[in-house]
């Protein structure tokens, strides 16, 4: 997504040390799920050299890092790490390049890095860094404490006193020390990564992980494994207009607003509204005499929730998870290394999708037991298999798939093949694909 900023915040991210020298390829830690997604980032950035490591499962970023550490080992360079979330803001790019030129110093050094948002108000959303002695010839301190989320009262000491910093969740370190002091304080965490990644494969431009290894691992964050209980932690100052989006209400504050204190995208319609963010994506958003409203229009679902009570949405996720609802966890648009597919509608015995084709892409060879397809042809045009038959479509034609026939859909032209695909049968999950044959190793 590109929340605030001119690119989708991944990419933001990627290209946030650009302009610094001896900066190697960049290494991304994602879930399976989302492999081809980020792969198509990249791609948008001519950034093929980049690496793509993908976890079975979430371990947290202790565990993630530990890969990504090992990743760079192989390569035979025991290079310094910054490692950075990908939903973050930093719209002061030059001052954090700055600030990482001290942190790579440090880490030089044999130190371990983290970096601490200068703070502007009494904030109880983030974690917070006590500041030790300062470094002699270094913008930075002795890192004296991590401290949790706090309340209010002890938030505005905090700001008060000058002695805290936001928790960033910035690190730099040495790939091999961070694998030293992960094997003396969590030794769990670092075998169980080490056979992951021994035990794993690469798959044209990803790593995968060993399933069961890594499902294995202990679950822990960067902070609570190392850095709470290493010492020689520091930490560097970064003032550099840095927001965690995590929350809707941190997107509102850091998007330009209108006079009324609103920040709308899309087809929105206001009167009388005051302080909130409304986000359209698909259909006619309108909101009348409302204030502080959190409202987010999706293809599958509208999200209204007051901007002080923006936290207890992961209530709602919960109660999805409860009901055995997919909207949580389910895309409408899914990527593909072939494309892509949109989820335009679906009911008793019947999807309708819409799939679009890379020029010189292939879906795989495959059947389904459950379901039969008919296959319309909107912009370019189609190569199809169906059974022992190869033909071409172009626009406007269309094709019938029968249930059980090995079919495979190509486009062969030099622009993007999009069609609708119109599923019938007793049951439509992803799940019910046999692939015989598959360019991209999925059989």
């Amino acid at each position: 997504l590109a929340l605030g900023t001119q690119r989708p915040l991944i990419q933001e991210a990627i290209c946030r040390l650009d302009g610094l020298p001896e900066v190697s390829a960049p290494i991304l830690v994602c879930n399976e799920e989302h492999r081809f997604l980020v792969a198509e980032q990249l791609r948008s950035l001519d950034r093929s050299d980049g690496l793509i490591l993908l976890e079975p499962v979430g371990r947290n970023t202790a565990p993630a890092l530990a890969l990504a550490a090992h990743a760079t080992l192989a390569e035979g360079e025991d290079e310094i790490l910054v490692v950075m979330p990908a939903d973050q803001v930093i719209l002061d790019a030059g001052a954090f390049r700055e600030a990482v030129v001290t942190g790579a110093r440090l880490a030089g050094q044999g130190r371990l890095v983290t970096f601490g948002i200068v703070p502007v108000c009494p904030e109880t959303g983030y974690g917070y860094l006590r500041k030790g002695a300062p470094l002699d010839g270094a913008d930075a301190f002795e890192l004296a404490r991590f401290v949790e989320k706090p309340d209010r009262p002890t938030a505005e000491g905090y700001l008060d006193s000058g002695e805290y910093l936001w928790n960033s969740g910035i690190f730099m370190m040495r790939a091999s020390h961070w694998l030293e002091e992960l094997e003396a304080h969590r030794p769990d965490i670092a075998a169980a990564v080490e056979r992951a990644w021994r035990g794993g494969e690469r798959d044209e431009d990803f790593y995968r992980a060993a399933k069961a290894d890594f499902i294995a691992c202990p679950a822990d964050s960067i902070d609570y494994a190392v850095m709470e209980k290493a010492g020689g932690g520091v930490v560097v100052p970064l003032d550099a207009d840095w927001s965690d989006v995590g929350s809707w209400p941190a997107l509102w504050e850091i998007c330009p607003r209108d006079a009324e204190g609103n920040v709308t995208q899309g087809d929105v319609l206001a009167e009388g509204v005051r302080d909130s963010l409304m986000i359209s994506q698909h259909r006619l958003l309108a909101a009348v005499g409302v204030t502080d409203l959190m409202i987010v229009e999706t293809a599958d679902a509208v999200l209204v929730v007051h901007r002080d009570h923006a936290q207890r949405v992961k209530d709602i996720v919960q109660r999805l998870k409860e009901q055995g609802r997919d909207e949580h966890k389910v895309h409408r648009t899914v990527h593909r290394p072939w494309g892509a597919y949109e989820r335009i509608c679906n009911g008793a015995r019947f999807q309708v999708k819409r799939i679009t084709v890379k020029p010189g892409a292939s879906l795989s060879l495959q059947m389904h037991h459950h379901r039969a397809e008919h296959w319309i042809v909107v912009t370019g045009t189609a190569r199809v298999t169906c059974g022992d038959e190869v033909f071409l479509l172009g626009e406007n034609e269309s094709t019938y798939i029968p249930l059980g026939t090995r079919h495979r859909l190509e486009n062969p032209g030099s622009i993007a093949l999009e069609i609708i695909e119109v599923q019938s049968g007793s049951y439509l999950g992803e799940d019910d694909i046999v692939r015989f044959e598959d360019r991209y190793k999925r059989c």
